[in-house]
């Protein structure tokens, strides 16, 4: 079917792709070698030979010198609060939670460390920052008469500029929806100074967000904020600027919006703390670097703030403000069970409706699947979900099948036209078109099926992207359906088998649809396998296993239409009328008739004007 050309250029192009990946993981390592040797070259702290450091607190005063005396380190006292689901740790220091564990989810490989929220967080989520951002360094009262245990969590403290601050940090009640991953917070303010003080300079830390492994995609970690039921969203990777903008050390969102709530997230996991009522206030976000345990290099972190609302609050008077702070996992049907737009959390995108339908979807054949394949449950409800999808729009794709065997018997009348009519592409459209009106064919009856199917994939690939539910599930020999399925390392490159699978699959598809367009159309498109396998290598295995099983499902599809007899070929009576596509075509036939006129017009008149005579006087 083709020619040795055509696998020539198939072969040395996957070659090609195979070396670009091989070199891409080489420079990698490369850069990764040289960041470790930098940091192992860098010099300890000199001191005399024979002598240790000297504390500076008992070092003699020399006149006319200052010296700084380091603070002595605050004594830290750790209490705990726990639901089913999260353990939450917090901190005298900066009077918050210092970190939170989840008990049912572990970081990738490894089942017996749980992930943990603002591991490296800087301050505590809760805690107080000044005018600068900059985290306050004070330690808290525990208040042990107001806290309740395994219930409630009271602070209180005194800032520098007067103002006394009490923070309390409760469970909510079992039964309401999220409860395992809510707290209730409320901050009690009172000024005990003689002259007014104003709320706005500070700001509530949201914690930092970070990737859970080091091949996590950057652009999914990022600060967020939902004002009028419309999400934003700033990635950490955004600070270090690019070729049209310059690196920035902070963002400020916009003042003067009533924001909803705010928080930081990564692709599965996020710390959002809502205002009981929507404030009109501002958000902040700071990049951080950050060494994860399986990671050489350092990464890209975020951390974010949500400031106090502009209050002014006078000479010993009091104010109380309350918040919801949620940290737990993007699960859509949690989420969407919560109400007050805590869906949006999923980032779904414009493709929304898609991928929260099929996300539901999902969910609902892993249930009916679990009590009969549990371990591989998750995998088999996308292979099920994507089989229903694909027999949804079965009926689009045979009448795209049909038009495209159709169409290819047209390619020798097609092949006459475009000889005769090649100086005249706008009467090639018009004969083309009435081609078609005479044999009953709509030429974009064979493109529909992948109209239909772009909002269905992005949908997919959105849902499938911040599946949680999928995190450390298995599949036959894929561990974990929301990783690669990487089996080895060769020469520094991960070999995943799904992948190359679904860029198989797709090529012998591709290979049995009719053939509608010219040879060099034909090789473009016997190419694309290869190029999705290039951009989707290292794409979750899920996506790879829902497009795999599409394409087998395509494959099948073709091959029991091929069996059906191929249409005939025979005009169809006119009846009059003529098509959206038809009268498209003769107006363009007919607009660049008139231009072609117009400028033979033209040029004609300019001609006659160069051979008429000069006029005299007289």
């Amino acid at each position: 079917m083709y020619d040795r050309k055509t696998w020539a250029v198939l072969a040395v192009c996957g070659s090609l792709l195979a070396v670009g990946m091989y070199q891409s993981n080489q420079n990698a390592q490369a850069k990764a070698r040289l960041e470790r040797a930098r940091l192992e070259a860098l010099p300890p702290v000199p001191t005399a030979p024979g002598t240790t450091p000297a504390d500076p607190s008992a070092a003699p005063v020399t006149p006319g010198l200052v010296v700084n005396v380091p603070p002595a380190p605050l004594e830290e006292e750790l209490v705990t609060l726990a639901t089913d689901k999260v353990l939450f740790t917090f901190s005298n220091i900066g009077g918050g939670i210092k970190f939170a564990d989840f008990k049912t989810e572990f970081q990738v490989g490894k089942k017996s460390d749980l992930v943990r929220v603002n591991e490296r967080g800087g301050g505590p989520i809760g805690g107080l920052a000044g005018a600068d951002e900059t985290l306050e360094n004070l330690s808290y009262t525990y208040l042990e008469a107001e806290s309740v245990p395994a219930q409630k969590v009271v602070y209180s403290a005194k800032l520098a500029d007067g103002l006394l601050v009490k923070k309390s940090f409760s469970l909510v009640a079992t039964g309401e929806p999220g409860a395992p991953y809510l707290l209730d917070f409320v901050l009690n303010f009172e000024n005990a100074t003689a002259g007014p003080l104003n709320l706005q300079k500070y700001s509530i830390y949201a914690g930092e967000a970070a990737p859970l492994y080091q091949a996590e995609m950057p652009d999914w970690t990022g600060m967020l904020w939902l004002e009028n039921n419309s999400m934003n969203f700033t990635k950490a990777s955004s600070f270090k600027g690019s070729m049209l903008s310059s690196e920035t050390s902070i963002f400020n969102s916009p003042a003067g919006k009533k924001i909803q709530y705010a928080g930081v997230t990564n692709q599965f996991f996020a710390t959002v703390i809502r205002p009981q009522d929507s404030l009109e206030t501002t958000v902040w976000a700071k990049p951080s670097q950050i060494k994860l345990k399986d990671g050489a290099l350092p990464i890209k972190a975020i951390r974010a703030g949500l400031h106090l609302p502009d209050s002014l609050l006078a000479a010993t008077a009091k104010k109380d403000i309350s918040y919801r702070i949620f940290l737990g996992p993007k699960n859509n049907p949690l989420l969407q069970s919560m109400g007050n737009s805590w869906g949006e959390l999923m980032q779904y995108g414009w493709f929304w409706p898609v991928s929260v339908t099929l996300n539901r979807t999902l969910n609902f054949f892993h249930n009916c699947l679990d009590g009969i394949a549990k371990k591989w449950s998750w995998g088999l409800a996308i292979i099920f979900l994507t089989i229903v999808v694909r027999l949804v729009i079965w009926p689009l794709h045979a009448k795209s099948t049909r038009t495209m065997k159709r169409m290819s018997k047209l390619q020798p009348e097609m092949a006459k036209l475009k000889e005769k009519y090649a100086e005249d592409p706008g009467k090639l459209n018009t004969e083309t078109m009435g081609l078609y009106r005479k044999y009953g064919i709509n030429p974009l009856g064979g493109c529909l099926p992948m109209f239909i199917q772009i909002p269905i994939f992005f949908g997919f690939y959105k849902m499938l992207q911040y599946a949680v539910e999928l995190r450390g599930q298995g599949f036959l020999w894929v561990p974990d359906l929301s990783q690669p399925d990487t089996c080895a390392v060769l020469a520094g490159v991960p070999i995943n088998i799904l992948p190359v699978v679904m860029a198989i699959s797709s090529f012998f598809q591709i290979r049995m649809t009719p053939k509608t367009g010219d040879a060099m159309q034909q090789r473009i498109i016997m190419f694309m396998p290869f190029m999705f396998l290039f951009f989707c290598y290292n794409f979750a295995s899920a996506l790879a296993l829902y497009w795999t099983t599409q394409n087998i499902f395509s494959i099948g599809q073709t091959w029991l239409m091929s069996r059906i007899p191929e249409p005939e070929l025979k005009p169809r009576k006119d009846s009059g009328k003529k098509t959206w596509v038809q009268r498209m075509a003769e107006q363009q036939a007919a607009a660049q008739k008139k231009r072609q006129q117009g400028g033979s017009g033209s040029s004609s008149a300019t001609e006659s004007q160069k051979k008429r005579s000069p006029r005299t006087g007289g």
